[in-house]
């Protein structure tokens, strides 16, 4: 029969710690103070489980981790995984750039522009990675290339095959327009504005006007 697990004494320093924690605000150090205390008054670990009303394992756990860590095990630990980074191969590095700069619907998705479960799901289709990446796992690996996330989901070119044509067009818009004010902003947003420019009005009409 196991023996039941106890706490080893408590100096008078580790009892006012732990009556501190009887008040605090966070939930898993006023838990495990609540344990640590019971156990030093000769409560076994099903008794202050029962009491307490949790598992008899989360007891062992506490005192376990007390012979360990003293009274540090009042703090909860991250959850959070500690090389992150080692779930993207640095191999891949150029292949995730690459990636960056098509649209989702070339991989049969339906939009546009890039978001990080997104990526992290065209990465796992396309045998980048052995799973689906967390958010925090692709922001730490983009971060480590220096990408910015906020420039980088609108990196893809336009799949429009005269988006050349268009953009040079709307570039020469944008400087007459820069050069003639006397046109005024509604001939301009006539003209596209911001966007493409519209086939229907050149320069030489608005001119004309």
């Amino acid at each position: 029969m196991q023996a039941p697990l106890c706490i080893r004494p408590l100096s008078a320093a580790e009892k006012r710690e732990l009556e501190i924690g009887l008040r605090s605000r966070d939930a898993f150090t006023l838990r495990r103070s609540q344990i640590l205390l019971a156990s030093a008054r000769g409560y076994a670990s099903s008794q202050s489980a029962a009491y307490l009303g949790c598992r008899d394992q989360t007891v062992r756990n506490a005192l376990h981790a007390f012979h360990n860590e003293g009274l540090g095990c009042l703090r909860a630990k991250s959850s959070a995984p500690k090389r992150v980074q080692a779930v993207w191969s640095k191999e891949r590095d150029d292949e995730l750039r690459e990636l960056l700069h098509h649209s989702p619907r070339l991989f049969g998705k339906p939009r546009s522009t890039w978001t990080l479960q997104l990526l992290a799901a065209v990465c796992f289709e396309q045998g980048l990675t052995s799973r689906e990446l967390s958010d925090e796992a692709l922001r730490h690996t983009l971060a480590r290339l220096d990408i910015n996330w906020k420039r980088a989901k609108h990196w893809m070119t336009s799949p429009d095959p005269h988006y050349a044509r268009k953009k040079v067009a709307r570039d020469r818009l944008m400087r007459l327009s820069a050069q003639h004010p006397e046109w005024g902003s509604a001939s301009r947003m006539r003209c596209g504005g911001a966007g493409w420019p519209s086939p229907c009005h050149t320069p030489g009409r608005l001119a004309r006007r």
